[in-house]
C-alpha cells in the first residue's frame, strides 16, 4: 500500500513538473509579445517603411479616405462633401470609432494610428481567447501563446497594423464573432438565460458591423457559420435554429441602416463605392495566372511562416484529417479560402488585402504543428492527459525560434530606422499653403485626405467622386493641387479651363517609382498667368556654355 502511494505521488510530480515548465514558457512568450506590441506604438508619425517588400498604394491614400468622415466632421463641421468621395455612406463603422477618439485628441494622425495599434492589441487578446476556448480540457497547450507571439513579432503585421485602415477593425470584429459563435449554447445542454441571449445578441450585432466596416466581410461569414454548425453538433436543422435569432437581428440592423440612412440620403454615394470597386481583371485567358499570383503572393505574410502554413494545411487535410474535428481548423481554412477568393476575383493584388488572412494562417500553423508533438499516454485510452516527448518539443521550439528570430530582426530594424519623407513633405505643404492668404487653402489631390489627416488642410479627391472632376473643380474652387510625379492628362483637362498651374515646390517622398515626388501647384486664375515674352531674348556670348560646362544645380543650392 505504501509503495502504491509513493508511486502515485511520483507520477503526480512527474505530470506537474512539465506543466509548470510549459506555464513558465507560455508566460515568457506572452511577455515577449507584449514587448513587441509596445514597439508598435513607437514613432507613430513615421512613414510606411521605404524599401519594404510591400509596395501598397494604401500608404498614400487609405488612411485619409476611410476616415474622411471623422476628419471632415471636426475640421469642417460636416462629414459629407457632395460630389466628392464619401465612403462613409457605406462603411460608417471605422470613421465613427475614429470620431470618438478625435473628440478627445483632435484630428491627428498619431491618434488615428494609436487607435489601430490598440485594435491590434485587442486582436492578440481575442486570438489567445479563441484558441484557448477550443483547446481540449485538461491538455496543456502553447498554441495560443505561440500564435500571439508570431503575430506580435511579424514585420508584415507591424507595418500594416500601424496604419489607420479598415482591415484591422475587420479582423477584430471577425474574431469577436467567432468567440460569440463559440459561446452559443449547444442543443440539449444547460445554459443560463443571460449567457444564451448575450451570445445571440453579440453575434447579431457583430455581423452587420463587419459588413459596415468593409463589405468584403461577406467572404468571412462561412468561417463563422462553421463554428455555429459545430456548436449544433454538426446538424443542419439545429444549426439553423441556433443561428436564426442572430441572423434576424443582423438583417434588421443592416436593413435599418440602409432604409433610414442610406436610401433617403446617400444612395448615390453608396452605389458609387460598389461601382468603383466592382471591376475584375480575371478572364478565362488569365484565370490561372491570377490564381497562381494570388496564391504565391501569400509569401508577403512571411517567407518562413507561409510555407509552414501550407504544410500545416496539407497535414490537416491529407495526413491527419482527424485534426479537423477541432472546429477551429475548418473555420480557419474557410476564412483563408473565402478571402483569397475575393482577392483573386478582384485581381488587385495589394499587400494590405492579405492582412485579413494573416490571423487564420498563423493560428492554423500553431494549432496543427502543436498536435505533431502531443501524443496520448496510452493508445488504448482515448481520454487522458497529454504527454510531451523531447524530440517533438525540440522540433517545435526550433521552428518557432526560427520564425520569431527572423521576423523580430526585421521588425526591430523598422523600429530603429523610422523615416519621415511623406510626413515632412506634408508639413512643408501646410506651411506654404497657410502662408498664402490670397488663395483658397482647399487642396485637390488623390492624397488630399491623408494631407488633411496629417496637417489639417481641407481637401477634395482628384480621382474618385460622384461628380466629374471638372464639375467638382467648378463647385469647390481649390487653390492648390498636389500631384505625384506628374499631372495626368485627365487632371490637366479638368483644371486648365479654369486655372493656370504654377509649380511652387516639390518634395521627394516614399519609394514607389511612380509616386516618389510630391509636386505642389498653385492654381492661379487665367488672368494671373504669366504672359509670354513678345520676342525671344538673345543670350550674351559670354554667358553661352557648351554641353558639359553647365554648373551643377546641386552645387548652387549650397
Amino acid at each position: 500500500m505504501t509503495s502504491l502511494l509513493a508511486e502515485t505521488k511520483q507520477q503526480s510530480a512527474e505530470a506537474v513538473s512539465p506543466r509548470i515548465a510549459l506555464r513558465v514558457l507560455e508566460m515568457c512568450m506572452l511577455a515577449t509579445a507584449a514587448f513587441f506590441l509596445v514597439l508598435h506604438g513607437v514613432h507613430l508619425r513615421a512613414d510606411f517603411p521605404n524599401q519594404s517588400p510591400w509596395m501598397d498604394w494604401a500608404k498614400y491614400t487609405d488612411e485619409g479616405w476611410y476616415g474622411d468622415a471623422a476628419i471632415r466632421h471636426f475640421q469642417r463641421g460636416d462629414w459629407y462633401v457632395p460630389g466628392d468621395f464619401n465612403p462613409a455612406a457605406a462603411l460608417p463603422v471605422w470613421p465613427l470609432v475614429e470620431a470618438a477618439v478625435f473628440h478627445f485628441t483632435g484630428v491627428d494622425i498619431v491618434a488615428a494610428r494609436a487607435l489601430t495599434v490598440a485594435i491590434f492589441g485587442l486582436i492578440l487578446l481575442s486570438v489567445y481567447l479563441l484558441v484557448r476556448r477550443w483547446t481540449p480540457s485538461g491538455r496543456p497547450s502553447l498554441a495560443p501563446a505561440a500564435s500571439v507571439l508570431l503575430l506580435a513579432v511579424s514585420p508584415y503585421c507591424y507595418v500594416f497594423s500601424r496604419m489607420a485602415i479598415l482591415e484591422p477593425m475587420l479582423i477584430l470584429l471577425t474574431l469577436l464573432s467567432l468567440l460569440a459563435a463559440s459561446s452559443l449554447p449547444e442543443p440539449g445542454q444547460p445554459a443560463s438565460r443571460f449567457g444564451r441571449w448575450f451570445s445571440t445578441l453579440a453575434l447579431g450585432l457583430l455581423l452587420p458591423l463587419m459588413i459596415l466596416t468593409k463589405t468584403t466581410a461577406l467572404f468571412l461569414f462561412p468561417s463563422i457559420g462553421w463554428i455555429v454548425f459545430a456548436r449544433s453538433g454538426y446538424k443542419l436543422r439545429d444549426a439553423v435554429k441556433l443561428v436564426l435569432p442572430s441572423a434576424v437581428l443582423a438583417a434588421v440592423v443592416w436593413a435599418g441602416y440602409y432604409g433610414f440612412v442610406v436610401r433617403p440620403h446617400f444612395l448615390e454615394d453608396y452605389r458609387y463605392l460598389f461601382s468603383a470597386n466592382a471591376y475584375t481583371g480575371m478572364t478565362m485567358s488569365n484565370a490561372m495566372s491570377v490564381l497562381s499570383g494570388t496564391f504565391l503572393d501569400g509569401m508577403w505574410l512571411g517567407k518562413i511562416l507561409y510555407p509552414f502554413a501550407l504544410a500545416a494545411a496539407a497535414i490537416a487535410l491529407c495526413v491527419r484529417p482527424h485534426l479537423l474535428k477541432n472546429p477551429l481548423l475548418p473555420s480557419f481554412l474557410l476564412w483563408i479560402v473565402g478571402y483569397l477568393g475575393f482577392i483573386a476575383y478582384h485581381d488587385n493584388l495589394q499587400p494590405r488585402y492579405y492582412l485579413v488572412i494573416v490571423v487564420p494562417v498563423t493560428l492554423l500553423t500553431g494549432v496543427v504543428f502543436e498536435s505533431l508533438w502531443q501524443r496520448r499516454e496510452s493508445l488504448q485510452r482515448r481520454e487522458g492527459p497529454a504527454t510531451f516527448y523531447p524530440p517533438g518539443i525540440l522540433t517545435a521550439a526550433a521552428m518557432l525560434a526560427l520564425v520569431v528570430a527572423t521576423d523580430a530582426r526585421q521588425t526591430l530594424s523598422y523600429v530603429r530606422h523610422p523615416e519621415y519623407t511623406f510626413a515632412n513633405a506634408a508639413e512643408r505643404i501646410r506651411q506654404i499653403v497657410t502662408s498664402d492668404r490670397n488663395h483658397n487653402p482647399l487642396v485637390l489631390s488623390i492624397s488630399g485626405s491623408d494631407l488633411s489627416l496629417m496637417t489639417g488642410l481641407p481637401s477634395i479627391c482628384d480621382d474618385f467622386g460622384t461628380l466629374d472632376l471638372s464639375e467638382r473643380v467648378k463647385s469647390y474652387h481649390p487653390g492648390w493641387y498636389v500631384a505625384w510625379n506628374q499631372v495626368d492628362d485627365d487632371k490637366m483637362d479638368a483644371l486648365t479651363p479654369l486655372y493656370h498651374l504654377r509649380r511652387v515646390a516639390s518634395f521627394p517622398a516614399m519609394d514607389d517609382p511612380e509616386r516618389n515626388l510630391m509636386i505642389l501647384y498653385r492654381l492661379d486664375p487665367p488672368d494671373q498667368a504669366p504672359r509670354p515674352l513678345s520676342r525671344p531674348r538673345t543670350v550674351p556670348r559670354f554667358l553661352e556654355t557648351r554641353f558639359g560646362q553647365q554648373t551643377n544645380p546641386i552645387q548652387l543650392q549650397h
